[in-house]
């Protein structure tokens, strides 16, 4: 379950990214909490931060996938962390002080939403550098468990925490972790990681990559099932402060034992996924299969009639989630070349999170036109539906076939 922990490199950035995330997620919590609050708890003000925070992905994810094949991942990401220190520094010193307003937050969601659509493409290429291919699917299910460990902790430290001393030194806090990702990947020896040939600067590299994915059905099948689920089965996460407010009337600490019920199914999920990853490649039937539970645990949590029942609820729905996102990530991260890797994950970031400009606002409009429960149970219907033609379709082709070690070799039947 752990054997890429015996490669150093990434051993250092596993230990930066678990202090990290605990903070990360302190500061969604407080920026969730303090747009709520800011707001006079309106539904559509929280859309609107989510908002803010990722229409850059859909600008700047598929140029921060070029830069990714092209400079030092490692030092790249050294300049993204210290840009989200930032960050969270000026929205602790604005809260702190007491002069915090709506459109400060919006403006920070903007900045983190930039340094998030540079980072994510390219911490996500540069796990296959730190552990080889052979590890990827392993590494890539330890860092959904530690992100979702995180989800755990960092969310029921931040509902407490909160009521004790506000939302201000929760961002001070995140801001202070970053140094622990920044100084693991300072110690990072780059002579023992395994990279691939540098792409040279030239023009025309973003459209040979979307030409890459366009040539390749299965992995526009994955696309297409993660844009859906993502954009509006997976925006229940920004659901949850809604249902916690206005349908079951609880505090903050009420929010933060939401999150970490959710969390305690993802990170379950995620132990489960690294179980599987030193087992090879995932296949395509489990990204299907995951879907659909998803989006029918979904529909069924949204119809829980007490806080508790529906607090129990989200402990599958966060099994089911962080199990479709760690295949969809493997499936894509294993399947291509390594000169198109950070191009074709800048796409996949893209779908990931660029439908949350739609979803965020769509799902502040929903819980106010149709109630709380309403993202639960129309995102859960879409998504499952979204999985069950997914599954029609791949049924009907018969067979999915993808090229697996170089940019234009022959193809190669995956596992089904």
């Amino acid at each position: 379950m752990f054997s890429s922990l015996r490669v150093r490199n990434y051993r250092l950035f596993f230990s930066g990214q678990v202090i990290s995330n605990i903070g990360t997620w302190m500061q969604r919590i407080a920026q969730d909490w303090l747009v709520f609050t800011l707001s006079g708890n309106n539904p559509v003000a929280l859309g609107i931060a989510v908002a803010c925070q990722f229409t850059p992905t859909l600008l700047l994810s598929l140029w921060a996938g070029v830069l990714a094949d092209r400079v030092d991942k490692r030092r790249l990401l050294m300049i993204i962390q210290s840009a989200n220190c930032v960050q969270a520094v000026l929205l602790g010193v604005l809260d702190l002080a007491g002069v915090a307003q709506l459109w400060h937050v919006y403006v920070l969601c903007v900045l983190l939403g930039i340094t998030s659509a540079m980072e994510v493409p390219t911490r996500q290429s540069f796990v296959a550098e730190m552990v080889g291919r052979d590890q990827v699917a392993n590494a890539v299910a330890l860092n959904s468990s530690i992100f979702n460990m995180a989800r755990i902790v960092g969310p029921a430290i931040a509902g407490f925490a909160i009521t004790w001393v506000g939302t201000g030194w929760l961002f001070i806090a995140n801001a202070a972790s970053t140094v622990a990702v920044i100084s693991g990947l300072a110690l990072m020896n780059p002579a023992k990681l395994f990279r691939g040939p540098a792409v040279p600067r030239g023009k025309g590299q973003l459209r040979e990559g979307l030409s890459y994915v366009r040539r390749r059905p299965d992995l526009i099948t994955v696309m297409v099932l993660m844009f859906f689920v993502s954009t509006f089965g997976i925006t229940y996460f920004t659901s949850l402060p809604i249902v916690a407010a206005n349908v079951f009337h609880t505090e903050a600490d009420g929010y933060g034992l939401l999150s970490t019920l959710v969390a305690v199914g993802t990170f379950t999920g995620a132990l489960a996924s690294a179980r599987r990853g030193t087992r090879g490649r995932p296949r395509v039937r489990l990204l299907v299969v995951s879907g659909a539970l998803l989006g029918l645990f979904e529909v069924i949590t949204a119809f829980m009639p007490t806080y508790l029942a529906f607090g129990i609820g989200l402990i599958p729905l966060g099994f089911a989630t962080i199990t479709f996102l760690n295949t969809a990530n493997t499936l894509v991260q294993t399947s291509v070349s390594p000169e198109m890797r950070g191009r074709v994950m800048g796409l996949y970031v893209l779908v990931l999170i660029g439908g949350n400009p739609i979803g965020g606002p769509m799902t502040g409009w929903m819980a106010e036109t149709f109630g709380g429960r309403s993202p639960f149970y129309l995102g859960g219907g879409l998504s499952l539906i979204a999985a069950v033609v997914c599954a029609l379709v791949l049924i009907r082709r018969g067979g999915v076939r993808l090229p697996v070690r170089r940019f234009r070799t022959e193809p190669r039947i995956l596992r089904r």
